[in-house]
């Protein structure tokens, strides 16, 4: 019997996950085929690989020896499709991905059609939705990856950051500070602010700025909280406040004449678009070449 990178990585996912039944469930496979796989790649190595108990699957000497080797098995792969990805012109298959509000809604649909017209037999299925609900569709296998606006942390997840985004300071045409620029950081302070939610990624990153800038997020005039970049950029454009949202999200207000964006002296407001993917799990071939097209390609041609 030959060592094979199959066992390797079913060996990995049962560690990883502490059962044989959660592995089978993460693999697609049968717990008995699970079993019988770990089985074989004891008996290849001749010694115990896990100690199995009633409560959880636990590595024994040998098994701590292998995970790294396992690990680097995967990563290898993993390495492997991507490079190879921009070689394979005649993929098939169908992409399953979420993608949190920006990036859906603004982001997405502008890229679609450069990386619909490259790999005309991949079809994509995308759902919009926020980080938790995209992490749930990934953990019961519904999504083969995600597309968020800031990292998680999750023991099971893998991040990466794929896309850059740079936040913009919006203000509708009547207000005060319209027609500037260039204004102060502490110019907009006094000025009523419309925001995104607590806990989206658009205000995190706001936040993270300001502090930066040894300012106190609590102390900003927000006159309005509201779920959607496209209620935001209404109530701007309505004169109830001024906001920050992607730069990408606002070009067409911007070009209508709608909101005017004003930069602010030495403040950047840039930020990583990250995807998201189980550690134990390999992509499909289709998934790699479109996070590979993230990566490597000039996005803002299209943007």
């Amino acid at each position: 019997m030959a060592l094979n990178f199959h066992q390797l990585h079913i060996f990995y996912t049962v560690a990883e996950r502490g059962s044989f039944s959660a592995a089978a469930q993460a693999l697609h496979m049968t717990q008995p085929a699970v079993t019988m796989q770990v089985q074989s790649l004891e008996d290849y190595f001749g010694t115990k690989l896990l100690q199995r108990s009633t409560k959880r699957i636990e590595l024994t000497e040998a098994g701590s020896a292998l995970m790294p080797f396992a690990q680097r098995s995967i990563d290898l792969i993993r390495d492997t499709d991507s490079q190879m990805s921009k070689f394979t012109k005649q993929l098939k298959g169908r992409l399953q991905l979420g993608a949190s509000l920006t990036i859906g809604e603004y982001i997405l649909p502008r890229l679609l059609g450069p990386f619909g017209q490259e790999y005309p037999h991949i079809t994509i299925s995308m759902k919009v939705m926020n980080t938790a609900q995209i992490m749930e569709e990934i953990l019961n296998h519904q999504l083969n990856f995600g597309l968020i606006e800031a990292p998680v942390n999750h023991p099971d997840m893998h991040m990466e950051a794929v896309m850059s985004d740079e936040l913009r300071l919006i203000v509708s045409q009547s207000h005060p500070l319209a027609g500037l620029k260039e204004v102060e950081l502490e110019d907009i302070l006094a000025y009523p602010f419309v925001l995104r939610e607590q806990g989206s990624g658009t205000r995190l990153v706001m936040e993270e700025q300001l502090k930066k800038k040894h300012i106190n997020p609590a102390d900003l005039k927000i006159v309005m909280e509201l779920g959607s970049t496209g209620a935001v950029k209404s109530a701007v454009e309505a004169g109830i406040g001024i906001s920050f949202v992607s730069e990408s999200s606002v070009k067409h207000e911007v070009a209508l004449g709608l909101i005017q964006t004003i930069p602010i002296r030495d403040v950047q407001f840039k930020r990583q678009f990250y995807s998201m993917y189980l550690k134990s799990a390999l992509l499909p071939i289709s998934a790699v070449t479109f996070l590979t097209f993230l990566r490597e390609r000039d996005l803002q041609q299209w943007m």
